[in-house]
Formats: C-alpha cells, sequence, structure tokens
C-alpha cells in the first residue's frame, strides 16, 4: 500500500484497513512507510473533513461499486467540427485528411470541449464522488468517467449526453516471412532497397508497448534519421533510466492506463508504468511491420535466420494500452488512438479486439471502439486490426466494421519437424527446434514418474518435468527424461522452457513430452530448446511410445522399476522444411460470415478483408514478457495469432503509402484486396486448416469467409491499375442503407445526419460483394478509378451454379484518373440454404488483373 495518501477528495481511501489489520478502522494516513499511525491532533483539527470523508465512504457504500463509463456528448469532435458554436473556428477536415493539431484553432475549441466536459461532470455530481480519465475531443466528443451505476443513470438521463457505456475489456490476438512475400527482389528495390523501405512513414502500434533497447529497433546501425515534421508525437521518459523512449527509429511512445487503475487491476511494478513492453506482444508486432533488416535471431547457440520487418525503415510510435495480465480496457485503448490520430501517424496497428460485446450496443459497426477508428480513417490513418483467432468456427469475428482491413492469418511455406526413433525401430513424428542427440548412438529413456525422490511429491504434477528438485539426478544424468504434456501447459503455468531446464540441471541428454490427451483441433508450435528435445503431438504415437516404455521396463511386485530398458534417439529439429502448399488459412484464424448485429444476424459485408502470414512468427520479444512461458527472457520469440497477420498489413501499407502518399485509406486497402491470390505456391486453390473428427486437423477447400479477398501480394499491390475508392461519407452510407441501424444511433456515433443512402448495403464501393440475403435477383454497382496508364480492361465474373451472375459493361476504357461504373446481377437458381462464392475480374490490357469475390445466399420471394 502506498503512503503517500493526499488528503481532500482522496481521503476516503485512508478509511479502508491495511491489509496487517483483521477489522476495519477508520483514520487518517501519517506519511510514514510504517503502520498507518491515527493522529488525534490531526482529527481535531480535520473534523470537517474527517465527517466528509465518513460522508463519502458510506455514500459509496450506498450507491454501489464504481465502473468506468464512456460518455458521447453533444457537439461536433474536433474533426468534423464546422464553426457553429460563436468564437470558434471550424476544424472539420475533409475525407482523408490529417488534423491540423497545431493551429490556434484546434487548441482552442479542444480547450472548450474539455471545459463543457468538466462543467457537464461538476453540475452533476459533487466533488470527489466521481473521477474523469480522459477527455476524447479530437474523434469523438466525450470522456471516460469512474463513477457508480447510480450516477451512470443520472448522466444518462442529463441534457447533451448521447450515450452512456460501462467500458468493457479487450484482449491481445496473439523472420521468414519478407521472403515468402517478395519484399527483399520485388517490393523493396522499388523504394530504394531495404535501407529506404518506409522511409519518413508512421506506423502507430495501440499494443503492450515496447523493449526499446532491442537491435530491432536500434539506430546505430542505420543511416541516422531525421525529423518527420508531420509527426508532432512525443516520447515518455522511462522512470527508472531517466532516458526518452525516443531514438529516432522510435519517435513516439505513451502508455495508457487510467481505466486499468481505476479497474484495480494495474500492477505498475510488473505492468510498468511506461511505454516499457511487460508482455512480449507488442514488441513482436512492431517488429513484424517496421522492425530493421537483416537482424540475426539467435537463441539457445543457433541462429534461426535474419528477422526484419515488412517496411524497415518506417518509423515506430507505441500507444501502450494493453498489459500482461489483464488485456486492457476500451477506455484506454481509445483514449491511445485518439492520441496517435492527434500526434500524425500515417497507419494503425491494432492486435487487440473485445472480449465481449458492447453492453448497451446492438450494431456491431456502432459503440466508442469502431467510431473512434471511424474518424482515424476520416483523417487519412490506414489503420489494419486482427480478425480474431476464435477459428474455426463460424461467425467467430471480432473486427466488423467497412473501415477497418480485417486480417486473417495464414500459415506460410515453413514448417518444423522433428522425429524420435525408438529402440524397436518404430518413427515418432513430432515437434522440437532443438538438436539431434549424438548420431548413431541410443539412449535409455526414464520416466519423471519412475524417479521420484519421495512420494508425496506428487502433488506438485512431477510428470510435467517442472521442478527439477523432486527428481533423482542419478538416475535421470546421462539419459532422455520421458515427461507428460498436461493441461498445465495448456494453461500456462507449465511450459516446455522449464522442461528443458530441468532435464539439463538434471545432467540429462534430452527429454520427450508425450501428449496422450487433447481436445480437437489443439494447435502445437515448436518451441526452441538448447538441448534435444521433442513434443510427440499425435495421442496415438504417444501411445506407442508408452506402450514401448511399459514393455521394456521390468518393476518388482510393488511397481517400483528394476531396470530401465527403453531405449531411443532425437531427431534434428532445427531446419525448416519448405512447402508448395503455402499459403494455408490457420486454423485459429476467425472465419466469417460477418454479423452486422449482436444477434448474429449476417452483413452484407465480407469479413475478412484479407489474408496475411500469422503462423510460427519470428519477432522481437520484450525480455520482461511473460505472454508466451516458453520464451521468458528470451530476445526473441516465434508465436502465432492474427496479432502477427495485422501487423505484416500495417507494414506492407506503410510500403504503399510511401510509393503513393496521397491514396486514401480506402484506396490503400482496396490495392491490398483486388490484387490479392487465391492460389497457393503449387498453383492450386487455397486451402484452410479445419477439426477433424479423429481430434486432429485437416484441410478443406476455404472461401472467401476464411480468407476474405486471399493471400496478400505486396508486389502487386503496389500497381494494381484501379482502386474502389470511398470516403467518409460513404461509411455513412453504408450505414444508413443497413436495415436494423437507427439513425439517432448513426447521428450519435458519427455526427452525421442519414442524408445519403445507396439503395442497399451491398452498393457500398467495397472490393468485394456479399449479398447475404438475395431474393429472387439483385444488381449491385460498383465504380473503379484509374491509378496507371490508359488501359482497356475485360470484365468476366463467374460464380457457383446455385446463383445465375452477369456484369455489364463486359469491357471499358479508362484513361489516368477517370472513373466508371460497372454492374453486376445476381440470380437466386437453387436455395440451397448455403452461400455461394464466386468473383468478377477485371482484367487489363496492360496486364493488370484486378478481382473482387462475390458472396451471396438465395432466398424464396
Amino acid at each position: 500500500m502506498k503512503c503517500d495518501l493526499l488528503y481532500s477528495a482522496d481521503l476516503f481511501f485512508a478509511s479502508f484497513a491495511t491489509k496487517s489489520s483483521s477489522c476495519f478502522h477508520l483514520f487518517f494516513a501519517s506519511r510514514s512507510c510504517g503502520v498507518l499511525k491515527l493522529h488525534t491532533s490531526m482529527v481535531k483539527l480535520r473534523a470537517m473533513e474527517f465527517w466528509y470523508a465518513v460522508f463519502v465512504l458510506f455514500s459509496l457504500f450506498i450507491i454501489g461499486k464504481a465502473d468506468v463509463y464512456i460518455v458521447t456528448v453533444e457537439g461536433e469532435p474536433i474533426i468534423s467540427y464546422r464553426g457553429d458554436v460563436d468564437g470558434f473556428e471550424a476544424t472539420a477536415v475533409e475525407s482523408d485528411e490529417k488534423i491540423d493539431t497545431t493551429s490556434e484553432s484546434v487548441t482552442s475549441y479542444a480547450r472548450h470541449l474539455e471545459n463543457k466536459h468538466d462543467m457537464l461532470l461538476g453540475m452533476l455530481f459533487e466533488q470527489g464522488t466521481y473521477k474523469k480519465l480522459y477527455s476524447y475531443q479530437h474523434l469523438i466528443n466525450g470522456f471516460a468517467v469512474h463513477i457508480s451505476p447510480e450516477q451512470a443513470e443520472r448522466l444518462m438521463r442529463a441534457p447533451g449526453v448521447k450515450s452512456v457505456e460501462r467500458d468493457w475489456k479487450v484482449r491481445r490476438l496473439t523472420t521468414h516471412t519478407p521472403q515468402f512475400l517478395g519484399l527483399p527482389t520485388g517490393v523493396w528495390p522499388t523504394g530504394g532497397g531495404f535501407d529506404r523501405a518506409g522511409e519518413n512513414i508512421v506506423i502507430g502500434f495501440v499494443d503492450s508497448g515496447i523493449y526499446p533497447h532491442h537491435p530491432s529497433f536500434a539506430s546505430h546501425s542505420t543511416d541516422p534519421y531525421g525529423p518527420v515534421p508531420k509527426y508532432r508525437g512525443t516520447c515518455e521518459v522511462d522512470p527508472d533510466t531517466k532516458k526518452s523512449f525516443c531514438n529516432g527509429k522510435i519517435i513516439g511512445a505513451h502508455h495508457f492506463a487510467k481505466a486499468a487503475i481505476a479497474a484495480g487491476v494495474f500492477n505498475p511494478v510488473i505492468d510498468f508504468a511506461s511505454p516499457m513492453d511487460g508482455d512480449g506482444h507488442g514488441s513482436h508486432t512492431a517488429a513484424i511491420a517496421a522492425g530493421n533488416n537483416g537482424i540475426p535471431v539467435r537463441m539457445h547457440g543457433h541462429e534461426f535466420g535474419k528477422a526484419s520487418g515488412m517496411a524497415p525503415r518506417a518509423r515506430i510510435a507505441v500507444y501502450k494500452a494493453l498489459y500482461r495480465l489483464f488485456g486492457g480496457f476500451v477506455a484506454d485503448v481509445v483514449a491511445a488512438i485518439d492520441q496517435a490520430v492527434y500526434d500524425g501517424v500515417d497507419i494503425l496497428s491494432l492486435s487487440v479486439g473485445p472480449n465481449s460485446p458492447p453492453a448497451t450496443t446492438k450494431t456491431t459497426y456502432l459503440n466508442p471502439f469502431d467510431a473512434t477508428l471511424l474518424s482515424a480513417v476520416k483523417a487519412g490513418v490506414f489503420v489494419a486490426q486482427a480478425a480474431g483467432n476464435g477459428g474455426p468456427f463460424p461467425k467467430t469475428l471480432v473486427s466488423y466494421s467497412p473501415w477497418i482491413a480485417s486480417v486473417a492469418a495464414a500459415i506460410d511455406d515453413r514448417r518444423y519437424k522433428n522425429h524420435f526413433t525408438l529402440g524397436n525401430g518404430k518413427i515418432l513424428p513430432g515437434l522440437g527446434l532443438s538438436p539431434s542427440t549424438h548420431p548413431n548412438r541410443t539412449y535409455t529413456l526414464i520416466a519423471a514418474n519412475d524417479v521420484l525422490l519421495d512420494s508425496s511429491v506428487v502433488k506438485y504434477s512431477p510428470s510435467d518435468c517442472q521442478r527439477p528438485e523432486v527428481l533423482n539426478k542419478n538416475l535421470v544424468a546421462g539419459n532422455i527424461l520421458l515427461c507428460g504434456y498436461s493441461f498445465n501447459f495448456v494453461a500456462g503455468s507449465a511450459s516446455i522452457k522449464k522442461v528443458s531446464e530441468t532435464a539439463k540441471s538434471l545432467g540429462a541428454i534430452g527429454f520427450v513430452l508425450a501428449v496422450e490427451n487433447v481436445s480437437p483441433g489443439t494447435k502445437f508450435d515448436p518451441v526452441p530448446s538448447g538441448i534435444p528435445g521433442i513434443v510427440i503431438t499425435d495421442v496415438k504415437k504417444s501411445m506407442d511410445l508408452i506402450d514401448y516404455y511399459n514393455i521394456s521396463t521390468s518393476r518388482d511386485w510393488t511397481g517400483r522399476v528394476k531396470s530401465f530398458k527403453a531405449i531411443g534417439s532425437i531427431g534434428d529439429g532445427l531446419m525448416p522444411i519448405l512447402h508448395k502448399s503455402a499459403p494455408q488459412v490457420a486454423i485459429f484464424s476467425a472465419r466469417g460470415p460477418n454479423i452486422k448485429d449482436f444477434s448474429f444476424q449476417d452483413a452484407d459485408l465480407l469479413k475478412p478483408d484479407i489474408l496475411a502470414p500469422g503462423s510460427l512468427i519470428w519477432a522481437a520479444w520484450s525480455p520482461n514478457g511473460t505472454d508466451e512461458p516458453d520464451y521468458v527472457g528470451e530476445g526473441f520469440a516465434m508465436i502465432s495469432g492474427t496479432s502477427m497477420a495485422a501487423p505484416h498489413i500495417a507494414g506492407i501499407a506503410a510500403l504503399i503509402k510511401q510509393k503513393h502518399p496521397h491514396w486514401s485509406p480506402a484506396a490503400i486497402k482496396s490495392s491490398l484486396m483486388t490484387t490479392s491470390t487465391t492460389i497457393d505456391r503449387a498453383g492450386r486453390p487455397l486451402q484452410a486448416q479445419q477439426t477433424s473428427e479423429t481430434q486432429g486437423i485437416k484441410f478443406v477447400s476455404a472461401t472467401p469467409f476464411d480468407y476474405g479477398s486471399g493471400h496478400v501480394d505486396p508486389r502487386a499491390a503496389l500497381d494494381p491499375g484501379l482502386i474502389f475508392d470511398v470516403g467518409f461519407e460513404d461509411y455513412v452510407g453504408f450505414l444508413c442503407t443497413t436495415p436494423g441501424i437507427d439513425a439517432h444511433e448513426i447521428k450519435k456515433y458519427t455526427n452525421s445526419p442519414c442524408n445519403y443512402t445507396m439503395g442497399h448495403p451491398s452498393n457500398f464501393n467495397s472490393p468485394s460483394i456479399t449479398v447475404a440475403h438475395l431474393v429472387g435477383s439483385r444488381t449491385v454497382t460498383r465504380t473503379v478509378t484509374n491509378v496507371a496508364q490508359e488501359e482497356t480492361y475485360v470484365i468476366t465474373a463467374r460464380m457457383a451454379p446455385a446463383i445465375a451472375i452477369s456484369v455489364s459493361p463486359p469491357a471499358m476504357t479508362l484513361k489516368p484518373g477517370a472513373s466508371r461504373k460497372f454492374s453486376v446481377s445476381l440470380t437466386a437458381r437453387r436455395l440451397t440454404g448455403t452461400y455461394s462464392f464466386g468473383e468478377v475480374l477485371l482484367k487489363g490490357s496492360r496486364g493488370h488483373k484486378v478481382r473482387i469475390p462475390v458472396v451471396a445466399m438465395g432466398y424464396r420471394r
């Protein structure tokens, strides 16, 4: 407990008993760090404060537990303010235009909004009964406040208040890929080489912070970084070293934890009250998108290759709002996004998604989080968000809105495999990034349960091999330690890293982990080890190993081992195997169809948008990081998740922004989607991992609900030929046209009336077409803009037999910068009760290919 308590408004906190007390006492706190003492003279002198504290304390017991609420109020935020308040000039920006935060009109209007927030709270509540955490002025007009449910009810009824929503939690959605994506030969040379790839583009990361001392973020070994005039962010100072987090490569660093503190879950000792990464996740995502090129990935004496970000010369701006134990809160995330856009980032990478739907919002597109991102896009910021890790089940996405690039995760062409050879000649496949045991030699197998020093240690789950002190070193030394893979490994209380450390400390040659039980679809990732080690992931193969061990091991009548006769050897698992079947959709990657509300009604909008590498990605790690138990204390980690896929897209978007600085976020998203591929390296349609009936993983034909438009192709995305462009008004039009969304709700979150509709939401000019309920026939329109030389495009379409498809016109010629419309007609032929998939292809005379997916389900009239 802190001893330096303050009086006045915070007085009542001193009224609670200390941890050493067995009952509650009311007292004032002294400023010593010993036991809090009662000062009777102070009580007499401060009688009024005392009774005020008592009043506040008991009023809190009466009105209930306080929570954080996100409140939006009447009045335009800076990004859309048109100058209708006397004395304050307009600050609104046009679509895709950055906010000029240096102007006096912006700063004065920001002060005006914050004063209004403070006045509203001051008029409604007694000082000390609430705590305002943030004022939001740039992207939404509102604030986050810590109040009781009863106060929230009163606030909801107050004039000028548009919405009051209880804060909800978010979570993290947890190298070789530059070569796999063709960046070194096909993309970086167009921007001046790797040492200029992403130059002067700023990528903002709303994540768990950064470890600034990692070589992936160093600036001393590169050409000096100059200033970026458009970026106005600053860096916090590390409270321990007193040094700035900025170093030229990192040009912005802030942390946001007020909602976490108010919720009582923030621990500054392990969470770090600074941008320092206490988790590992934030450093990993930043390095994927913008880490330095050619950084050796070394672990346990082996180099696994060279790591590089997608845009290695891009700048990094850190907005820490996620923490290792509890994830984060939307109020903190919204404040981080607001600050990032104010600072002037070009790209936002979000490997974060909600734990659950907002409590008071029915529509997936309308809540403080998505509304803030809509304003960010209006300010010209491209947003890449992880699609979620709820796959392979349908409707598991956590990224819904058309203004966001929702990124699914793929397996690339690199696989790590290993094998264990039994003394009976059987070869058991498994996983383990480790060296082999000595060639042409076998070693005795010793099961952990057979070498316990004391039978009482069974309570420590000794078969997990997490505690070397409970095992007999004399029996283990020089042999292979056999361990069991229990639920503790899934829960995170046991780790393969600890098994390796246990085996090494006991003098074992190596270790084997046998998986005897597994949930369907469980995914195992290989883990680096300094000594020979392997995990036998197939339950049947594990049983073969255990049966062989039991048959070969003789025991007395009590079950105690008389002699260990089982032998084996561990193969070399350090070298990857490259597969032509890549890319494939990872089993954990969230799947569509997209939903428009939390009744899970299907949306007329395809999600995810695009597929990018997200499985077994090597990148920087924080030595403080505990997000992955197998990489605690390491400088690099190889982990999987759509969290890893999103920064791939953020980094590639930075390369596109560098080449086309005036393109809108929608244009960048379009170029990524229309040039993506649905074919793997072997020339076959993409496949997706799926759970099988035998608890393993099988492969099925992938659909746009798995991969969106397809797997990203960075080289083609730099020169897409045509783009499907949209702006802020189009996003509002999409919302206004979507059935079931109230116009007042739209106005509340977008500050725009429904003056424009598009007939049907499928007419929204996205680079995909989705009709969730096709009754009879429907014709949708799209507008393309030529971003290349004059070219003639032939338009064709194909669709599964249940839906008839046609396009008009069959061809069109566009001059540079010109825009043209075309229409796509869909007719339900058969009612199958399932979605049908197809595509429209625009093939240009100069070699451009522009492809958009088509998804529809037919219904009776």
